[in-house]
């Protein structure tokens, strides 16, 4: 007899050697921690994403047009605004998968395309290899940027918005995964 597992147990780590949920410090300082939810949080989106063909990660649940690689694009431009637009003050870091005219394009432009797939997988590891580097480098977590929507913003604001970012949308990946293929768990 199988016995049972509780969901969040449900992950299966041969798929994916050496990568953990939860490797970030449990002591330290401010910064070590809130970097340290942060890579969790983003090793939970590629662990979610894992081993998913270009036909299926684009897949949505109707009505919505939610789907792995939305969250991957969406996510990258996420980065990119905080990290490289407001913090960093580079005017030219502009969304690459949605606009004022198509502020969906990030969902909606998700197809099975194997460029597209491609192009959002480094769009992504670019803007978290910059964010990484921009908060290493930092004096402190209070270096600071403007932002149109929310005023000046700090280092630490930022990290902490990311992290709650990517703990949303890590819910809805946990779903969409489901969906596809029943993997519950991460």
């Amino acid at each position: 007899m199988v016995s049972p597992r509780r969901r969040a147990d449900v992950i299966d780590e041969t798929a994916n050697p050496g990568q953990r949920r939860f490797a970030g410090p449990v002591t330290g300082d401010e910064r070590q921690m809130l970097a340290g939810f942060l890579a969790d949080q983003r090793t939970t989106l590629t662990l979610k994403c894992a081993g998913l063909t270009e036909d299926v990660a684009h897949r949505a649940v109707e009505p919505s047009t939610l789907s792995l690689l939305g969250l991957v694009r969406h996510l990258a431009d996420v980065e990119r605004r905080w990290f490289r637009h407001v913090l960093a003050d580079q005017a030219d870091a502009t969304p690459l998968f949605s606009s004022p005219a198509d502020p969906d394009g990030d969902f909606e432009g998700a197809t099975a395309d194997p460029a597209t797939v491609a192009e959002a997988w480094a769009a992504w590891h670019a803007a978290v290899d910059f964010a990484e580097r921009f908060t290493a480098e930092a004096p402190d977590l209070d270096v600071s940027g403007h932002d149109d929507w929310r005023g000046t913003v700090s280092l630490r604001w930022v990290l902490i918005h990311m992290i709650e970012e990517y703990a949303r949308h890590n819910g809805h990946a946990d779903l969409l995964r489901e969906r596809i293929d029943g993997t519950t768990g991460v």
